[in-house]
């Protein structure tokens, strides 16, 4: 991946800061390995600086736990002297924050080394390998997120969230009213600035839905010919989402499962592949008749247990799992079926594609989409089938198989020969390094249900 010509990066400065004469700052961002917006902000006569020189941040800014701390184990910090690298501007992404009262800009930073070349624990860059192996077989990745999140209340019951009141009615949502059109009404200037302010950034956010949980609400992004592209609209989302809230005296959450008996939120990806003519090679009157999409099917299905650690990466995220909430917990497949781990949408002929609707919310979006693309790429190459299709309740008719804790999810990572060829093992043992050190300081914690069992019981 090389950084573009210096005339290029220019002229994107030059005409951005003519058509936006009142923007004063701009913050430059790049996405840490939790899919947290790190970065600096600038003063706007410094952007030409940054596209002809790029900024100085340290390597360990992909090595921070959860916390922003950076983990020791993992060889980026001290052990390097917190050496810093050099991270340059993502084409394209420079654009307007319309949350803020002083006129300010973003734009997205990808880490390279000193020299130029990429740096390899940038999730961004753990991505980009992945993509290469698809265009080396002259294959585009069509890609599109579905991103569910939370409104609550900003101020917390007991350290715990709570719905936050509606604007509309002043009363706090209880109960579960999926697609319910008068839900979106209570909350409607908060997510038609959502939509709005999406619309000024470039992120191709086409609906907003109600989901099946108190205030709970999704987002979907139409699909991209270039998912590094969709992953980068997936974290903008992500922080406009969470600025707009604030702005309108609520916040948000993206957490797995921030509420006991109701539905967690997902992250869910749509896949389909282009040949060099532009078609899509999973195009079928009958899906289960094209080869090359039951073999992606059958690639995505024999990785997903490697691939956990990526989707569900923190200790709530396996919170999310039951059937009752249509989280699915074995590798299973089926078409137009919501029960299943890989949906094949059947709509239309010209539109079959892979719905993937295991990973929560919490995942980071470039790591997700880096083991899903693992699994389609060892399917297509390997021939990989997936066996038949479910009907019906797949809760009923498979055992749950996938890891369900973090630690379990960790070591099939660890141990996987095939996600190990797609993903870098330095990059692999960076990640098991922070979510190992993440789940230790976890397990030593006590728990209120703890005391409230044994403080006086025991």
């Amino acid at each position: 991946m090389s950084v573009p010509p210096r005339a290029v990066q220019l002229n994107e400065a030059n005409a951005f800061l003519k058509e936006h004469p009142e923007v004063q700052f701009v913050d430059l961002l790049i996405a840490d390995m939790n899919g947290v917006v790190r970065g600096k902000r600038i003063e706007r006569n410094s952007l030409h600086k940054v596209y002809e020189k790029g900024i100085n941040l340290p390597a360990s800014l992909f090595a921070l736990d959860i916390n922003g701390a950076t983990v020791e184990s993992t060889g980026l910090g001290l052990d390097i002297g917190d050496a810093d690298r050099i991270c340059f501007p993502i084409p394209n992404t420079l654009s307007k924050e319309p949350w803020q009262k002083r006129p300010t800009a973003q734009l997205l930073m990808t880490m390279h080394e000193l020299d130029g070349t990429p740096f390899f624990a940038d999730p961004r860059e753990v991505l980009r390998q992945v993509v290469a192996k698809f265009d080396e077989l002259g294959l585009t990745i069509c890609a599109a997120f579905e991103l569910e999140f939370y409104l609550i209340d900003q101020e917390n019951v007991n350290g715990r969230p709570q719905p936050p009141r509606s604007p509309i009615s002043g009363k706090r949502p209880q109960s579960t009213q999926v697609y319910l059109i008068d839900d979106l009404d209570e909350y409607v200037d908060c997510l038609q600035d959502i939509l709005e302010g999406a619309k000024d950034q470039g992120i191709p956010a086409d609906a907003i839905v109600k989901e099946s949980a108190p205030a709970q609400f999704e987002v979907n992004l139409h699909h991209v010919a270039d998912p590094i592209k969709a992953c980068d609209y997936a974290v903008l989302l992500k922080r406009l989402i969470k600025n707009i809230a604030y702005d309108h005296e609520m916040d948000s959450t993206f957490m797995a499962k921030p509420y006991p008996g109701q539905a967690g939120n997902g992250l869910h990806v749509h896949i389909s592949i282009l040949d060099k003519d532009g078609k899509n090679i999973f195009a079928a009157d009958d899906p289960q008749q094209n080869a090359a999409l039951r073999h992606a099917v059958g690639g995505v299905l024999e990785t997903m247990p490697a691939s956990m650690a990526f989707l569900c990466p923190n200790v709530n995220s396996y919170r999310r799992f039951g059937a009752q909430f249509y989280v699915p917990n074995a590798p299973s497949w089926g078409l137009d079926n919501r029960t299943v781990a890989l949906r094949v949408p059947t709509g239309s002929p010209d539109a079959v594609r892979i719905e993937h609707r295991v990973a929560g919310a919490d995942a980071n979006p470039y790591l997700l989409m880096a083991a899903v693309l693992a699994g389609v790429h060892h399917g297509l190459t390997n021939r990989i089938e997936p066996g038949e299709p479910i009907e019906g309740n797949s809760y009923e008719q498979v055992e749950q198989s996938l890891p369900n804790n973090l630690r379990d999810a960790l070591r099939e990572l660890d141990d996987s020969e095939i996600m190990a060829r797609y993903i870098s093992p330095d990059y692999i043992d960076i990640f098991v390094a922070c979510k190992e050190s993440e789940l230790e300081e976890f397990e030593h914690s006590i728990s209120d249900l703890e005391y409230n069992w044994y403080l006086h019981t025991v």
